[in-house]
């Protein structure tokens, strides 16, 4: 109930349009009902009655036999005044019952595709919404979220997910207001004409419901399976894709064959339970119900003969329950449809209701420009029950150059995410001018920072917007031409088929590793930040290309406060500061020199890079410190 709720609440934006559509869908039960209603006056009056087929009594003269009880025809003589403006001859019953049909057809007609448009636009407008808020949902959820979750999974769920609540929605519903309105409107006119016949129809109802809801309830947690199937058959390709090359280098075509065949399998399997018992509602309900119909037709021979009923009577009872046959017959696959979309909804409700990881505090502000220093002060990280960061202090004036360095593991990447706080510490405080990180909001926050990552990511679009991106796309063409220039990625872009309107695909797969990596340092430049983190940003660059970028980070990095994770120590060595990271604490801190002369992991590091250079360069950095000892020493 709380889902099917969820579900009616989506159309809560779109109230207006749902009553107009209500309203025309009621009237169109209303036209179901007249149509129905004139089998009395067909059989009693029309076809019982020589003198009306032969065209000898007038509509003046039209009552019922046997009951005061009105039919459709009757009523449209008297609302709409037929008898004082129709010729004579189109008074007479078997002229005017042709009559009233088309037009109730015709009113019908008219307030059916009305209805029907009014609630399909509703239903839509609610799609729309429910897709753009659960993808709000997504984008805003933190990094440690995306490491939890497959993406072919979260595509699925923005994808496959939504469809099954978009024809729930746009169709399902409206279906199933129709359907009930036609089946409440003809339950009142059997009613109107026999109400122990109602009785009885009302006892036989609930027999007939039973399977719907038990098939329904079935169908619904198959569904579920179906859509988890779903979601993992989409990781299964957004996985295959993605890594292409790795599967053809391996030749391993037939293993992911076999994979996609399982996952697609089993897709099948459950898809066949969920089509049995779609497949079983419809004849379950036919027996049951022809149970009910059968003693029915007894009932009303009995109360013919007896003459308490007119055939006429009879024959509108059972049309009316023929007509209600079908809208109940759909009601049940509307009801499997909507339990399939409620499984949709119980999956995308469990992603946007997630508790949020990274928030902002009420009373957060817009950081102001950066002017002292960063520090991290007693910063711990811990992830899955894993200490990531332990302890860690560290200070950052501005316009230096921190670097980072350490084995692959150590928490060299974590530590840095935690300033634009893609995580939040899980103890301690990232200090920003002395106030707490967390006081600023995120977008202000993020604003300030510029990242060049060791993974290049760009998109499937231009060259142009792929580095205006930098600046949420809205950009003058001089400043991305500038900043191409300073990344020195002007000169090979010219060279591309259409400039800087190229498009290189996705992940800029049409790029060389070092064309990419410019293109994403010129998209920091353009963002122009006061704080840079470069994270193995020259690490797929081949020795020409790494020159002339590291010549334009030099620029950059000289008037920003910057953070740079290198494995390559060439690339930190004239840094202000290096910090050795092992084991998520940092064991050593200080110079090039300085840590070379310490001997210790810094010097290790240097060592399996270097061998050829290490043996001079450590000697020198101990005599220098050797000399400025014995002068301390000497002073003293």
């Amino acid at each position: 109930m709380k889902s099917f709720l969820r579900l009616i609440g989506m159309l809560k934006p779109y109230l207006g349009r749902f009553m107009l559509a209500l309203i025309c869908l009621l009237l169109v039960t209303a036209c179901i009902v007249a149509f129905t209603s004139l089998v009395k006056p067909i059989f009693d009056e029309v076809i019982s009655n020589s003198n009306f087929m032969a065209g000898e009594e007038s509509v003046e003269n039209l009552e019922l036999r046997s009951s005061s009880k009105e039919d459709a025809l009757t009523l449209a003589v008297k609302i709409f005044k037929l008898d004082t403006f129709l010729p004579e001859w189109m008074r007479q019953p078997a002229v005017l019952v042709p009559i009233v049909l088309v037009l109730i057809f015709a009113v019908k007609g008219v307030f059916s595709y009305f209805g029907n448009y009014l609630m399909a636009a509703v239903g839509q407008g609610a799609v729309r919404d429910i897709r753009n808020g659960l993808f709000n949902s997504l984008i805003i959820k933190p990094i440690s979220f995306f490491r939890r979750r497959a993406t072919g999974g979260l595509i699925s769920r923005v994808t496959n997910d939504v469809e099954r609540i978009q024809f729930a929605v746009s169709t399902s519903i409206a279906d199933l207001m129709r359907e009930a309105l036609t089946v409440v409107g003809l339950g009142l006119l059997i009613i109107y004409l026999n109400w122990q016949l109602a009785v009885i129809s009302l006892l036989v109802a609930p027999v007939i419901l039973l399977p719907v809801f038990q098939f329904g309830k079935r169908l619904r947690a198959t569904s579920r399976s179906g859509q988890e199937y779903m979601e993992g058959l989409a990781t299964r390709l957004h996985e295959t894709f993605s890594g292409i090359r790795i599967v053809k280098a391996f030749s391993a075509e037939e293993h992911e064959k076999k994979l996609f065949s399982d996952e697609n399998e089993s897709l099948l399997n459950v898809n066949l339970r969920a089509t049995k018992y779609f497949s079983l509602t419809g004849p379950v309900m036919e027996i049951i119900g022809a149970f009910g119909v059968g003693f029915i037709i007894y009932w009303g021979f009995t109360q013919i003969s007896t003459g308490a009923m007119t055939v006429g009577e009879l024959g509108v009872i059972l049309a009316a329950l023929y007509g209600m046959y079908n809208p109940i017959k759909r009601l049940s696959r509307v009801n499997n449809n909507i339990q399939q979309a409620l499984a949709a909804v119980e999956r995308i409700s469990e992603i946007m209701d997630l508790e949020e990881e990274i928030f902002e505090s009420p009373g957060a502000v817009t950081m102001p420009p950066f002017e002292e220093k960063i520090e991290f002060r007693n910063v711990s990280f811990s992830y899955s029950d894993r200490t990531i960061l332990n302890d860690i202090s560290l200070t950052v004036p501005k316009g230096t150059v921190c670097a980072i360095v350490g084995i692959s593991g150590a928490g060299k990447t974590t530590l840095v995410n935690l300033l634009p706080r893609f995580d939040d510490v899980t103890s301690g405080e990232i200090l920003v001018d002395g106030k707490d990180s967390r006081e600023f909001t995120l977008s202000s926050l993020r604003d300030s920072i510029g990242i060049v990552t060791q993974e290049t990511i760009l998109f499937n679009g231009s060259v142009r917007s792929n580095i205006a991106y930098g600046a949420n796309g809205s950009v003058e063409f001089g400043k991305v031409l500038e900043a191409a220039k300073a990344a020195y990625a002007d000169e090979f872009i010219r060279r591309m088929s259409e400039g800087y309107d190229t498009v290189i695909g996705e992940r800029g797969v049409r790029l060389s590793g070092g064309e990419k990596q410019r293109l994403a340092i010129a998209r920091a430049l353009l963002r122009d930040p006061q704080i840079l983190i470069l994270d193995e940003a020259t690490s797929s660059l081949d020795s020409e290309s790494e020159r002339l970028v590291q010549s334009a980070l030099e620029n950059l990095m000289s008037s920003r406060t910057t953070f740079v994770i290198a494995h390559r120590l060439s690339t930190v060595r004239r840094a202000d500061q290096i910090i050795v990271l092992d084991r998520g604490s940092i064991v050593e801190r200080g110079t090039h020199e300085e840590l070379l002369g310490l001997n210790g992991l810094y010097t290790k590091l240097y060592r399996l890079q270097f061998p050829e250079f290490f043996d001079e360069q450590v000697n020198n950095s101990l005599r220098s410190n050797h000399e400025d000892t014995r002068i301390d020493t000497a002073e003293g």
